[in-house]
């Protein structure tokens, strides 16, 4: 080759050529830009899930606090446990006064119906 060699190509080429490479250099950056969009969604997903499996793991065991209708559930019961502990109390002090088989089982009676007969619903 010597420096007066010339290369010659037609327009025609020269245009297709510099389109295809247009075409490439886009469908490259769209690529990138769409694997790049959808590794971020994939971090945000992986947050949501471990966010969620803390939840799913520490909501039971009242780690994470708890409803305002588990906070009054937890009271009835409380109240309840101690209806039944001074229930209990009073039967075992009937016992102690010696009453006869028939007494307690009225006194009996009379408590259950009594639990049965209060309303602990709303």
């Amino acid at each position: 080759m010597s420096d007066s060699s010339v290369i010659a190509i037609p327009l025609r080429n020269l245009i297709t050529i510099i389109i295809a490479v247009g075409i490439i250099i886009t469908g490259y950056f769209n690529v990138t830009e769409r694997i790049s969009f959808l590794e971020h969604n994939t971090k945000l997903a992986n947050v949501w899930i471990e966010m969620n499996s803390n939840f799913r793991t520490k909501w039971p065991l009242g780690e994470l606090g708890a409803l305002p209708d588990d906070a009054e559930q937890n009271m009835r019961l409380t109240q309840i446990e101690k209806q039944i502990q001074e229930i209990i109390t009073e039967a075992s002090a009937e016992v102690m006064k010696g009453k006869s088989k028939a007494e307690l089982e009225a006194i009996y009676s009379g408590i259950v119906s009594a639990i049965k007969d209060k309303n602990y619903s709303k």
